[in-house]
C-alpha cells in the first residue's frame, strides 16, 4: 500500500484528518503514519493545523488551512513557567486558531492586551512552575483563562507590603498602581485589564473579586480556599469599546494627529517607564500609521522591558511603521539601542 498516496487522498475526501484516522485505515503503526506525514510535510505537500489532540492534517494550500483554522475556535496549552514569553505564546495562539479570524481591531486589541498583561503577571509575580492557559470565542464573546499553582496574587501582595489580610490587599489592588516587583512593573496592568472587559474574575486565596462591566459594578466574593491564582476575562464580539479611550480616561497622556504622522508625547504618572503594560498604552492605536515620532524629552530612565516591548516586540509586527526617536538622554538612548539590536525569536 502507497501510505502517501492514502494520506492525500483521505485529506482531499474528508478536508483535514488526524494521524490516528490514517493509521486505523492503513493499518499500520502510527509511528509509521508519523514518518510519511512528515515527508510529506517536508515536500510541502500537507500542512499541521493545530496542536494536540486537535491536531489536523490538510492539503497545503491557502483556503485549506484556513478552512481548518477557522474550525479550532477553542485552545488549552500547559506552560512550563522558564524562559517562557507571554508574545510567543499568544502568537502561537493566533497561528494556529480561528479565534482571532474576522476580530474587529478594536476586539482584537482589547483580547491580545488582556490575555498578554495577565499571562505576562503570572510568568514574573506568581513562582508557580506551570502556567494553564485557555482561550475561547463563541457567537457572542471570546473569553480566556489565565491559572497558576504559585503563592497567589493576595497572599503575596499581603506578604511584601506587611498588610493585615486579604481584604486590605484587595483594596490595596483597586488602587490601580500596586506592585509588589517595583523594579519590573508599573503595577497598574490588571487596573486597566480589569476596565476594558467585559467581565473580568480573579480568584485567590479565599475571595472572588469580579469586575463587572456591563453592570458597571464590583463585587467580592467568599470562594473555597484555593491555591495560586485563577483569572478570567471576557468581552463581547461586538463590543465597540476602545482601549485608546480607557488608557486616555485614566492617565494624562498627549496625543497629536496628523494624516500620516504621530507625535506621542510620553507621559509623566509619578513612575519611570519600567513596564511592558506601559509599553503597550503608548503604542496602542500607532498601527495605524505610516511614521511615529515618539518624544522622550524629560523621561529620565527606561526599563527594559518597556524598551524591548516597543522596540522589538512591537517594531517586529510592524514592520511597515517608520519609528523615530527624539530627546533621549544617554540613558534612555542605551536602553533603546540595546532593545534594536536584539534578535526577534
Amino acid at each position: 500500500m502507497n501510505i502517501k498516496h492514502l494520506i492525500i487522498q483521505m485529506i482531499r475526501e474528508r478536508g483535514a484528518v488526524k494521524s490516528a484516522d490514517i493509521s486505523e485505515k492503513a493499518a499500520c503503526s502510527r509511528a509509521c503514519v508519523n514518518r510519511h506525514l512528515q515527508e510529506l510535510r517536508e515536500s510541502g505537500k500537507i500542512v499541521l493545523v493545530g496542536r494536540a489532540n486537535r491536531a489536523r492534517y490538510v492539503l497545503a494550500s491557502e483556503g485549506a488551512v484556513a478552512g481548518a483554522k477557522s474550525k479550532i475556535v477553542d485552545v488549552h496549552r500547559v506552560l512550563t513557567n522558564k524562559s517562557l514569553s507571554e508574545d510567543d505564546v499568544l502568537a502561537g495562539i493566533k497561528k494556529s486558531t480561528g479565534i482571532f479570524d474576522g476580530l474587529s481591531r478594536n476586539v482584537d486589541g482589547i483580547v491580545s492586551y488582556a490575555f498578554l498583561e495577565m499571562l505576562n503577571n503570572a510568568i514574573d509575580h506568581s513562582g508557580s512552575l506551570q502556567i494553564n492557559v485557555s482561550m475561547r470565542r463563541d457567537e457572542d464573546t471570546v473569553s480566556f483563562e489565565v491559572i497558576d499553582e504559585g503563592v497567589g496574587i493576595f497572599n503575596n501582595i499581603v506578604r511584601k507590603k506587611g498588610l493585615a489580610g486579604v481584604m486590605q490587599a484587595i483594596q490595596d489592588l483597586l488602587k490601580g498602581k500596586l506592585t509588589t516587583m517595583p523594579d519590573r512593573h508599573s503595577g497598574e496592568g490588571i487596573f486597566f485589564t480589569s476596565k476594558v472587559a467585559d467581565v473580568m474574575t480573579i480568584q485567590s486565596s479565599n475571595k472572588k473579586m469580579i469586575f463587572n462591566n456591563l453592570l458597571d459594578d464590583l463585587f467580592v466574593r467568599d470562594i473555597r480556599e484555593r491555591s495560586g491564582t485563577k483569572v478570567s476575562f471576557s468581552v463581547g464580539v461586538g463590543s465597540r469599546r476602545l482601549l485608546d479611550d480607557v488608557f486616555r480616561k485614566y492617565t494624562d497622556a498627549g496625543f497629536e494627529f496628523s494624516a500620516t504622522r504621530v507625535i506621542v508625547h510620553l507621559y509623566q504618572m509619578g513612575t519611570d517607564y519600567i513596564s511592558r503594560s506601559q509599553a503597550r498604552r503608548v503604542v496602542s492605536g500607532l498601527e495605524q500609521f505610516k511614521s511615529v515620532t515618539l518624544d522622550f524629552k524629560g523621561v529620565e530612565t527606561v526599563g527594559q522591558g518597556f524598551a524591548d516591548e516597543i522596540f522589538r516586540v512591537w517594531r517586529s509586527g510592524h514592520p511597515g511603521c517608520a519609528v523615530e526617536t527624539v530627546n533621549m538622554n544617554e540613558n534612555v538612548e542605551f536602553m533603546v539601542r540595546r532593545a534594536q539590536s536584539a534578535e526577534v525569536k
